[in-house]
This record gives structure tokens, sequence and C-alpha cells, in this order.
């Protein structure tokens, strides 16, 4: 992999449209691509038992606060069931939408709180043109900044958070579980068709309802706050924590750009090195190369496709990344940090009439 230093250039202008067939006939093949909907029956009945454990121990431990303890197991099974959310999404489980939209807003909009609707608007238009500085919804500007140019004249508290954006990122993460409801909300507030909408609305009510009503008859006001707070945090951290390794620090592209599909996939992403353990806390999409290669590959197959992928973009010249944990998480950071450098420094025109003072 390039330095970060070199990650903040543009990318050199390359074009292999045609290179990604070969992969593609590779996999298919293999019967990679091919649906595993019994094993996601399973997986999603074992989630959905688990979080009924949770809700089991909520109940029996009622108003005391050994009840917080659970926000650590509600955390990482409600992330899990956003994993099922984001398969759907990309038409992993079946072969028909309208079942795909079912378990998509059984598992976003009930229980999580999420609207499916805007998750999957948002992240199509990524996998379509991943890290692009334009078109890539993941890296536009916001609170943290991706590229030179968009820290480039900030103020105020923007200038301050992007001068610091490395230091703080983790601890924004655990804003993300609340971020996701609210974007969520907003987006389906303002959307057409309204009955589609609505219908997801309705599901949030209910999660809503029942989510907060249930901690509010388990337990007083006070320990419900605590827990929501802490349960929102963890699941916010854990589920950024998958994704954030994915892109960050990793070139890119602009529009003058001219990447074919597998280049444009593989530049763009990193790999995180699987065990058992890696590959069930990340869901499978540690294996982040070989998702975006093949979005509609379910995650269960996507570590056996890793060898064929990656010795076939070592024989055509294309650098494929994969790394441990802390160093991918290491890389994003250093790119955040570099980033927000440009603030960091002195101002020059400042300098410069000091100096002629």
């Amino acid at each position: 992999m390039a330095p970060t230093s070199v990650l903040l250039d543009r990318p050199t202008q390359q074009s292999r449209g045609s290179d990604f067939a070969p992969l593609l006939r590779e996999i298919k093949a293999s019967g990679l691509l091919e649906r595993r909907t019994g094993h996601y029956l399973v997986s999603m009945a074992i989630n959905l038992l688990c979080l009924a454990a949770v809700v089991a121990g909520l109940i029996l431990l009622g108003n005391s606060w050994l009840v917080l303890l659970l926000a650590v197991p509600a955390a990482i099974f409600t992330t899990r069931a956003a994993f099922f959310g984001h398969d759907a999404g990309h038409q992993q489980i079946g072969r028909s939408r309208r079942i795909h939209d079912a378990i998509g807003q059984l598992h976003a909009n009930l229980l999580l709180g999420m609207s499916y609707g805007w998750w999957n608007d948002k992240h199509n238009r990524h996998h379509a043109n991943p890290n692009h500085s334009d078109k890539d919804p993941d890296v536009a500007a916001g609170v943290l900044v991706w590229t030179l140019d968009q820290a480039e004249g900030r103020t105020g508290l923007y200038a301050w958070l992007s001068r610091n954006q490395a230091r703080i990122f983790f601890p924004l993460l655990s804003l993300e579980g609340i971020s996701l409801k609210i974007s969520g909300i907003s987006y389906l507030v303002s959307r057409r068709p309204r009955r589609r909408a609505a219908i997801e609305l309705g599901l949030i009510a209910i999660h809503l309802t029942a989510y907060f009503g249930g901690l509010l008859l388990i337990m007083s006001p006070q320990k419900a706050l605590v827990f929501a707070a802490m349960h929102h945090a963890l699941f916010g951290l854990h589920l950024g924590s998958v994704f954030a390794p994915n892109h960050k620090g990793m070139e890119m592209p602009d529009h003058a750009t001219t990447w074919g599909h597998l280049e444009k996939q593989v530049r763009t992403s990193r790999n995180v090195n699987g065990n058992a353990v890696t590959d069930w806390m990340m869901g499978g999409l540690n294996y982040q190369i070989e998702h975006h290669l093949f979005p509609s590959m379910p995650r269960a197959n996507l570590r056996r496709a890793q060898a064929a992928v990656r010795t076939y973009c070592e024989r055509i010249g294309i650098p494929y990344m994969s790394t441990g944990i802390i160093d991918s998480y290491a890389q994003g950071l250093r790119h955040m940090h570099d980033v927000g450098r440009q603030l960091r420094r002195p101002n020059p025109l400042s300098a410069a009439t000091v100096d002629a003072s």
C-alpha cells in the first residue's frame, strides 16, 4: 500500500474495464454466488433467540443496576441484526425482492428503529462509487472530512473537529446509533411515495414504543435512560468499527479517474485478516474487497472467494490490501490525521504579516 501522503493525492488514471469478466466467470463456476437461504434462516433465528434471551435477562434483573451489563450483548446482537438488514439490501438471502424488503424492514425498522430504505439508498450509492470524493455519501464532508479540498476553508467548530478528527473518531462512533435513527427518519419524512415511507415510519414507531416502553416497565426512568444510552453508544461503536477499516485511508478517485469496475472496487477497499473471532465480530464484512466485487454473494462465502480474488489481482497487477485489525485502524486514523494537519498549520498569511511588521 502507498504511504498515507500519497493517498491524499489524485489517483493515477487507468482503465481496466474488461479485467473483471474472467474473475466473474471463475467465481460463478465455483458456485460462490449461489444463495444460501437455509444458512441465513438458521443464523437469523439464532440471533432472534439471542435478542430474546437479552430481553428475558432484562426482565429477570428488573430494577437493578446489574441490568446495565446487558447493554453489551444487546449491542452485539443488534449489530448482527444490522448485518442481516445489510445483506437483504444486497439481495443475498433469497430470490425475491419482496422477501428481501420484508427481511430488511424487520431487522432495520422493527428491531433497530432505523430506515431500511434510507440505508439501502445510501449504501448502494456507496457501492457504485466507493471512496469517490463527489459521489460516495460515506466520504462526503460533514463532521469528518476525508480530503484536503474538504478541509480547506473550515472555520469555528468544524475547523476544530477537522483538526482533531483522528483523536475523536472512536468517541464520535458512539453517537452513530442515534445518528442512524435520526437520518433515517428525516429521509422518510420527505420521501415519495408516501405509502412505502408510511410503512417504514410505522415500524419505527412500533420499535420506539416497545423499546422505551419496555425499559420503563422494567426499570426506573434513570436506569432506562442510562441503559438506552449505553446500548446505543456500544451499538454505534461496534457497527462503526466494522465499517471503518474497509475504506478509510484507501485511494480516493474523483471525476477524472477512469478505472474499470475491478480496479475501482479493489483499490478503494481494504480487507482485515480474518480468523474465527474476527469473522464473527465483523460479520464477514472484513472481506470487503470480495464483498464490493460481488455484493450479492452471501456473506458466508466471502472468505472462500478471497484466495481466487487475491491471486487474480496479483496476476494482473492490481494492488490487493489485506492487513491486521490494529493496522487497518491505524492506516485510517493516519489518513484522517494528515487531512486535519492542513488546519493545524499556522496561517501563512498571518505569519507573513508578522514578519513584515
